[in-house]
C-alpha cells in the first residue's frame, strides 16, 4: 500500500526553513538575553527585579496596557461591526485609517496626542475645566496605548463578522429572541477565539509600546513610568546586567500571560465548534 501523498510538497525544506528563521529572530535573541542576565548573581538579580521603582514601572505597564486591551475589545467589535455590516459613505476611508497607527512613527503619534491632551490643548483644554487631566497621567498612557493597538482588535474580528451570515441572526430574531440575546448567544460566540486574539495581541503591543508613551505619560517615577523606559535608562547608564533582568521579568511575566490567554482562546474556539 502506498503511503498517502504529501499535501505541502517540500515539507522537509520547508520545516526547516522556517525552524531556521524562528531560531535566528526569535530564540537566539531570547537566549542572548538570557545570557546578559546570568552575569548577576541570584540576590542581584532579585533586588533589581524587586526595586520599588521597577515594581511600579512593572505595574504601570501591566496595567495600562491591560485596560487599554480591554477598552479596544469592545470599541474594537463595535468598530468592526460597524464597517462589516453597514454600508454609508465615507466607509472606505474609516476601514483605511484603522491602519494609520501602523504607518505612523510611534514619536509622532505621542507628540500628536500630547498636544492634543495637554491642558492648552484642542481636548485637554475643555476636560481640564471639568477636571478631567490626561496629558501627563496614566490616563494619558491608555490614550496612547488604545490608539496604537486598536487595529489589533478590528483586523482579528472583521474577517470573522464578514464569514458570520447575517441569517443565523434573522432566524433568532424570528424564534422572538431579543437583541441582547441574539449578540450574546448567537454571536458572541463566534467571535471569542477572534476577540481573544485581538486582545492578546493588543496587551502585548501595549506592553513593548515606547515611542508613544514616554511623550505623554511625563516620566514621573512611581507614577508614569514605565518598565521600557526603565530598560532604555539603564543601558543608557551602562548598566547592561539590570536592564536585561527588568526584560527578562517582562518576558517571563508576558509569555505566562500571553499562555494563559491562548489557552483560554483554545477552549473557546473548541465550545464554538462544538
Amino acid at each position: 500500500m502506498s503511503s498517502p501523498k504529501k499535501i505541502i510538497p517540500g515539507f522537509g525544506l520547508t520545516m526547516g526553513l522556517t525552524m531556521s528563521y524562528l531560531g535566528f529572530f526569535v530564540l537566539i535573541p531570547m537566549i542572548s538575553l538570557a545570557i546578559q542576565t546570568s552575569h548577576l548573581t541570584w540576590s542581584e538579580l532579585f533586588k533589581v527585579a524587586t526595586d520599588q521603582r521597577i515594581l511600579s514601572s512593572y505595574k504601570v505597564s501591566f496595567g495600562c496596557a491591560f485596560v487599554a486591551a480591554a477598552v479596544n475589545a469592545v470599541f474594537g467589535t463595535m468598530l468592526a461591526w460597524v464597517l462589516t455590516r453597514y454600508r454609508f459613505p465615507g466607509r472606505r476611508l474609516i476601514d483605511g485609517l484603522i491602519e494609520l497607527p501602523f504607518a505612523l512613527p510611534t514619536a509622532v503619534a505621542g507628540i500628536a496626542l500630547t498636544s492634543l491632551t495637554t491642558d492648552k490643548g484642542w481636548i485637554g483644554q475643555p476636560l481640564a475645566a471639568l477636571g478631567v487631566k490626561i496629558a501627563y497621567t496614566q490616563l494619558g498612557i491608555i490614550v496612547a496605548l488604545t490608539f496604537i493597538s486598536l487595529p489589533f482588535v478590528v483586523r482579528s474580528i472583521q474577517p470573522v463578522l464578514e464569514e458570520l451570515s447575517p441569517d443565523y441572526e434573522e432566524a433568532a430574531r424570528t424564534l422572538g429572541a431579543s437583541s441582547s440575546a441574539i449578540f450574546f448567544k448567537v454571536i458572541l460566540p463566534e467571535l471569542k477565539p477572534a476577540l481573544m486574539t485581538g486582545f492578546s495581541l493588543a496587551f502585548a503591543r501595549g506592553l513593548g509600546e515606547y515611542g508613544s508613551v514616554i511623550f505623554i505619560a511625563g516620566n514621573k517615577p512611581f507614577q508614569t513610568e514605565i518598565a521600557p523606559l526603565m530598560i532604555v535608562t539603564r543601558l543608557e547608564e551602562f548598566l547592561y546586567g539590570q536592564a536585561t533582568a527588568i526584560a527578562l521579568v517582562m518576558l517571563l511575566a508576558s509569555f505566562i500571560i500571553m499562555f494563559l490567554v491562548n489557552r483560554l482562546q483554545l477552549r473557546a474556539a473548541s465550545l464554538a465548534g462544538e
